[in-house]
C-alpha cells in the first residue's frame, strides 16, 4: 500500500516512465520546435519586471510555507512559520500554526506555552497558501483563505478554496531541472518476482546485493511466468524477465508578464494589458536517462488484443524549491508487460535498451498548451530466435502521469517493444551481431523489429499554472517508431 503522506519519501524529482527509438525523436509534423522547447512563448513575453528570476532547487527538507496576499502592498510570496497542520479535502478547511522557536511565547490568552509548541496560526482573509505535504494533503496544498473560522488548540482554523500558481509569482519568471532522489519513490509490487534498487550520493544503496545502479537512479526488475498457448509443448513455457531502470528529473518553468506579453501580440492599450492575468510562458514535465534490458521466451498465449500485465507502481512527491514557494510535483508511474499475436510463434529474444527522454506540456500566449514528446535511444544486439510461422509482439512499457498539488496535467504512455513474424515452417537461430550464420531446420522466412510506441494526453488541470482552462485533453502526439533487429530467407 501506498506509505503517503510521508515526507521522508519526497526530498526531491520526477516521472515517467519511458520513450525510446532507434536514434528516434518526434516528427517535426508531431511536435513544432516550439513545443520541444520548454521556453515556448517565452520569447514572445518581456517580464514586467526586472528582477533575476526565482531559483528552482530540491527543497530541503524542513520545507518552509509560503504565503502571498495579492492586490495588497508587499503582498509577494514569502517563506514563514505558518504549517499546515491538518486538511479536510471534503470540506477544503485547514488549521494553520505558527511553531515557536526559543523561548516561550504567549498564548492568545496570554499564558505562555513551551518552546516549540504551536500557536494559533496568523492569517488573513485573501492569503494564498503553498504548503509541502502534510497531513490530510499528501499531494501538498495550494488554496486561497476566504474565511477565518476561529482558534482551535491547534492553531487558526480556515475555509479555503482552489487557486492557481500564479497568484503566488505573479510577474516573476523560474526555470529549473531538479532530479528526483530515487529513495523518494514509495514502490508498490504486484507481482512477486519484483526487486527494486536505487543508489545516492554518500555511497547509499538500496536493493539485491550485486545489482549496480548508477548514482541517482531507480531500478525496477521483474521476472515472470506468463500463460502458454493451448496446445504448446511443454518445452515451450513461456516468461518475460528483464528491468528498467530510469534517472528522472522534473522540469519546470514559469514566465511572468502575460499582462506585456498581450500587448506585445496584440498592440492593445496600457489598459487592456493591466487586467490580463496569469504567465506569458509555462512548462511542466518529466525527462532522464531511461535504459532497459529483457527478454521474451517461449509460446506465450497471446491474443491479437494487447494484454497487459502490470507488475509495478511507483510514486513521489518531490518538493521544488521556487523561489520562496514550496511546488509540489506529484509523480506516478507503472511499469508493464504488453502481449499480443497469435500464440503459435515460439520465440527466444533479448533487447538492450538506452537512451534518453522528455515528456510534458509546455504554453504560450500565442499557441496555448502545447505536447512536449522525445526520445532518443539506441537498440543494442540482441539474441534472436524465432521457430514456428506466427506472430507476436511483446512490449515493455511505463505510463506516467505528472502534475502539480495533486492535479494531474501530464499521462505519458511509452512502450518500448519487440515484434517477431515468421512464414512458412521455420526454424532459425541467429545471434545477432556475432556475424555467424541462421541455424536453419526448415524453409522459411522470419524476421524480428525494435519499435516504440509513445502515447498521452495534455490534461485540463494544467489550468493550476493559471493560463487559461484546457476546454478537453489535447493527445500528447502519436509517436511510432520501428526498426528491423534481424531477418533471415531459408
Amino acid at each position: 500500500m501506498r506509505k503517503r503522506p510521508s515526507r521522508a519519501l519526497v526530498p526531491a524529482l520526477a516521472a515517467s516512465a519511458l520513450f525510446l527509438a532507434a536514434g528516434c525523436s518526434a516528427d517535426p509534423g508531431q511536435s513544432s520546435a516550439a513545443a520541444r522547447t520548454p521556453d515556448a512563448g517565452a520569447s514572445a513575453t518581456t517580464t514586467a519586471n526586472s528582477d533575476q528570476p526565482l531559483a528552482v532547487a530540491a527543497a530541503p527538507a524542513a520545507t518552509s510555507t509560503a504565503v502571498a496576499r495579492p492586490g495588497t502592498a508587499g503582498g509577494k510570496a514569502r517563506k514563514t512559520s505558518l504549517k499546515v497542520k491538518s486538511y479536510d479535502s471534503h470540506t477544503r478547511r485547514a488549521v494553520i500554526s505558527a511553531v515557536a522557536k526559543g523561548t516561550s511565547s504567549p498564548s492568545p490568552t496570554g499564558t505562555p506555552t513551551p518552546a516549540g509548541t504551536a500557536t494559533p496560526g496568523r492569517t488573513a482573509v485573501g492569503d494564498v497558501i503553498a504548503s509541502a505535504p502534510a497531513p490530510g494533503a499528501p499531494d501538498g496544498l495550494l488554496a486561497k483563505v476566504t474565511k477565518v473560522i476561529g482558534e482551535t488548540a491547534d492553531g487558526t482554523e480556515v475555509q479555503t478554496a482552489p487557486t492557481t500558481l500564479d497568484t503566488l509569482l505573479g510577474g516573476d519568471d523560474a526555470k529549473g531541472t531538479v532530479p528526483v532522489d530515487p529513495a523518494s519513490f514509495d514502490v508498490e509490487r504486484l507481482l512477486p518476482d519484483v526487486k527494486v534498487s536505487w543508489a545516492k550520493t554518500g555511497d547509499i544503496h538500496s536493493g539485491p546485493e550485486g545489482t549496480k545502479v548508477p548514482l541517482g537512479s531507480l531500478r525496477v526488475d521483474v521476472a515472470t511466468k506468463v500463460a502458454t498457448a493451448e496446445g504448446a509443448p511443454a518445452s515451450a513455457d513461456a516468461s518475460v524477465s528483464g528491468f528498467v531502470q530510469v534517472k528522472p528529473e522534473v522540469d519546470f518553468s514559469y514566465g511572468g508578464g502575460a499582462s506585456t506579453a498581450a500587448t506585445a501580440s496584440t498592440a492593445s492599450t496600457a489598459s487592456t494589458a493591466s487586467t490580463a492575468s496569469g504567465p506569458g510562458a509555462a512548462y511542466l514535465g518529466v525527462s532522464g536517462d531511461w535504459t532497459s534490458q529483457w527478454a521474451l521466451k517461449g509460446r506465450a498465449g497471446a491474443t491479437a488484443k494487447p494484454v497487459r500485465l502490470p507488475f509495478a507502481k511507483l510514486h513521489a512527491d518531490p518538493v521544488l524549491q521556487v523561489g520562496p514557494i514550496p511546488v509540489v510535483v506529484n509523480l506516478d508511474l507503472t511499469c508493464y508487460f504488453e502481449i499480443s499475436g497469435d500464440g503459435r510463434v515460439t520465440v527466444d529474444v533479448e533487447q538492450d535498451l538506452k537512451g534518453d527522454f522528455k515528456a510534458g506540456g509546455t504554453f504560450g500566449t500565442a499557441a496555448g498548451w502545447t505536447p512536449v514528446n522525445e526520445s532518443h535511444m539506441d537498440s543494442s544486439p540482441v539474441r534472436t530466435s524465432v521457430t514456428t510461422a506466427g506472430s507476436v509482439k511483446a512490449a515493455l512499457g511505463a505510463q506516467a502521469t505528472v502534475g502539480l498539488y495533486g492535479a494531474v496535467g501530464v499521462t505519458a504512455d511509452l512502450a518500448p517493444y519487440l515484434r517477431g513474424e515468421a512464414a512458412g515452417t521455420v526454424t532459425a537461430t541467429t545471434p545477432v551481431g556475432s556475424g555467424t550464420k541462421s541455424d536453419v531446420a526448415v524453409s522459411g522466412s522470419w524476421a524480428l523489429y525494435g519499435g516504440l510506441d509513445l502515447s498521452g494526453t495534455l490534461q485540463i488541470q494544467l489550468a493550476i499554472f493559471g493560463t487559461p482552462v484546457i476546454q478537453h485533453a489535447i493527445p500528447l502526439g502519436t509517436l511510432h517508431r520501428e526498426w528491423k533487429l534481424a531477418d533471415g530467407k531459408m
